[in-house]
């Protein structure tokens, strides 16, 4: 009884401590976060009891279920169901990872190996940002977002270099725990492990630069348009009319060259088919013009593409009730350069269950129960590669990441090597109110600059907008919740990072890895099989 009891409290205590780790000051207590989950399955093991896989994985759902709700209550504000889905289902799937490492490690060495759950546990977080039910908001080495000082080497090896290194200190520390040591000399490799790393982060603070060829002035435009009661049931004209009477009252650089806007800025639907008849985009290019008579402009739109006969029909795809033509519905970043064209990016990692209906050429019936966040539900499509908007006059070229976007390392660094050197984020932040998840959001994205070693301007519809550098630094940031404008001289450079040149090799080896270890482990059980049967 008692035994149960020490497990129970080590798994509470886990939970608690990965999720005081998200914020400042605790983010320390990561490197001890897991060390509780390897002490309760070493003392499960030990027990030689039956069914200690089952009793291993429930103990640990506990404590990822306390880790996902403490972190990520805040998605309740947006939808309820969505909430319990996403906290539910990841703490599940963090569970899942748990039970397979304890039978993954039985089968091969028969006894507890902590450092199994490393290459598995990679292995998970790279699939999760992957594959359609995707939520990777609690990815190990998201929790130093807002101690960037600790990680400027991630533009070695990108978040995973984080989680690798979290979880080699938690094996550390649980073995000296479990075999009860008293030297003080047993903590030295932790505390050398911990401390290094945060040292050369430090020198790279101080001795990094970057070749930075040109400038480009920037403005961030925050419309603040509440997304629930005014945003999507307001004409869009109407709300630009109020963005010119809000302009008209600043004293604005008409010398700016680029000018940013939110996801979703032109609530309307866009025909991207003939988007050059567009009142709508007329109408925010003629404002635009007023204002700022030299900027490109990079904004959000709701926008939907109609296909031709012969064109070839995406599984996403809808059909209008009394005609057979098929259109596809967009979230939408849309780039004016100022020589007249315009090139539209869909946004291609979407919210489940909001944006997209998991595994839609299954699900598809479904769609219609999706969540309706404001503007068009069901499942939207998506593209392939990423679209870098290449502005030839001001010599720039711009990755555009739709909200959620931001939050995936590998995937933002796909925009580098197509050749962007300046990142937009726009996004609507606004579903959460005025929780920690906006504020999640937006330290995200300064990892994102850190890994590629370019500069992010961000737009949030309702904040936090600003401008972040190289380093990982935020300037200018705009209120939650409040109008704003804010203008920055943008620099462009030609660095090109480790992690951007090669990728997430840490991910992709543990992918490998994984599946040498599960392949052996089946050929380990087969064999054993086949012994039973030849005795």
């Amino acid at each position: 009884m008692l035994k149960k009891a020490s497990n129970l409290l080590l798994v509470t205590l886990s939970g608690l401590i990965l999720a005081a780790s998200w914020f400042m000051p605790f983010t320390l207590l990561v490197f001890v976060g897991f060390a509780p989950l390897f002490l309760m399955a070493k003392n499960i093991h030990e027990t030689h009891e039956k069914k200690r896989g089952l009793k291993i994985w429930a103990l640990s759902y506990l404590a990822f279920f306390i880790w996902n709700i403490i972190d990520t209550w805040w998605v309740y504000k947006a939808s309820f169901g969505g909430a319990v889905l996403a906290i539910v289902c990841n703490a599940l799937l963090m569970s899942g990872v748990f039970l397979i490492w304890y039978r993954v490690e039985r089968k091969i060495y028969g006894t507890l190996k902590f450092w199994l759950l490393i290459p598995l546990w990679l292995a998970f977080e790279y699939g999760h940002m992957q594959w359609d039910l995707t939520w990777p908001w609690l990815t190990v080495g998201n929790c130093f977002a807002n101690t960037t000082f600790m990680v400027q080497w991630y533009e070695f090896t990108g978040i995973s270099g984080g989680t690798l290194w979290v979880l080699l200190v938690n094996i550390l520390l649980a073995k000296i725990a479990s075999k009860d040591y008293k030297q003080t000399k047993a903590y030295l490799k932790p505390a050398l492990l911990i401390s290094v790393p945060i040292a050369i982060s430090l020198l790279l603070l101080s001795v990094r630069s970057f070749d930075r060829v040109k400038s480009i002035n920037t403005t961030i435009i925050q419309p603040n348009i509440d997304p629930y009661n005014t945003k999507f049931s307001t004409e869009f004209n109407q709300q630009l009319n109020t963005l010119h009477q809000q302009l008209l009252q600043l004293k604005l650089n008409r010398n700016t060259q680029l000018v940013v806007l939110p996801e979703t800025f032109i609530s309307d639907n866009v025909l991207e088919n003939t988007y050059q008849t567009s009142e709508e985009i007329a109408n925010l290019k003629a404002l635009i013009k007023i204002h700022f008579p030299q900027a490109a402009i990079v904004t959000g739109a709701s926008s939907y593409r109609e296909f031709t006969s012969g064109e070839k029909i995406p599984e996403t795809a809808r059909k209008y009730d009394n005609a057979e033509v098929y259109y596809d519905m967009y979230n939408t970043a849309i780039y004016f350069d100022t020589l007249g064209n315009t090139t539209f990016y869909h946004k291609s990692k979407l919210v489940p269950g909001v944006e997209r209906m998991p595994f839609p050429g299954v699900f598809k019936y479904f769609e219609k129960y999706a969540i309706d966040m404001g503007g068009t539900t069901g499942s939207l499509g998506t593209q392939e590669e990423r679209t870098v908007f290449n502005d030839e006059l001001l010599g720039v070229k711009l990755a555009p990441a739709v909200c959620y976007e931001s939050i995936y390392s590998d995937f933002m660094a796909d925009y580098v090597r197509a050749g962007a050197d300046l990142i937009c984020v726009i996004t609507n932040d606004g579903w959460w109110d005025d929780t920690p998840g906006h504020r999640q959001h937006l330290s995200y994205a300064k990892l994102r600059a850190i890994e590629t070693r370019k500069q992010v301007v961000r737009s949030a519809n309702t904040g936090i907008s600003c401008f972040i550098d190289e380093f990982g630094n935020i300037s200018q940031p705009l209120p939650y919740w409040e109008f704003g404008v804010i203008n920055q001289d943008v620099q462009i450079n030609s660095s090109r990072t480790l992690f951007v040149r090669f990728g997430d090799i840490i991910s992709y080896a543990s992918v490998f890895l994984t599946a040498l270890l599960l392949l052996y482990s089946q050929y380990l059980r087969f064999r054993n099989s086949q012994k039973l049967v030849n005795s």
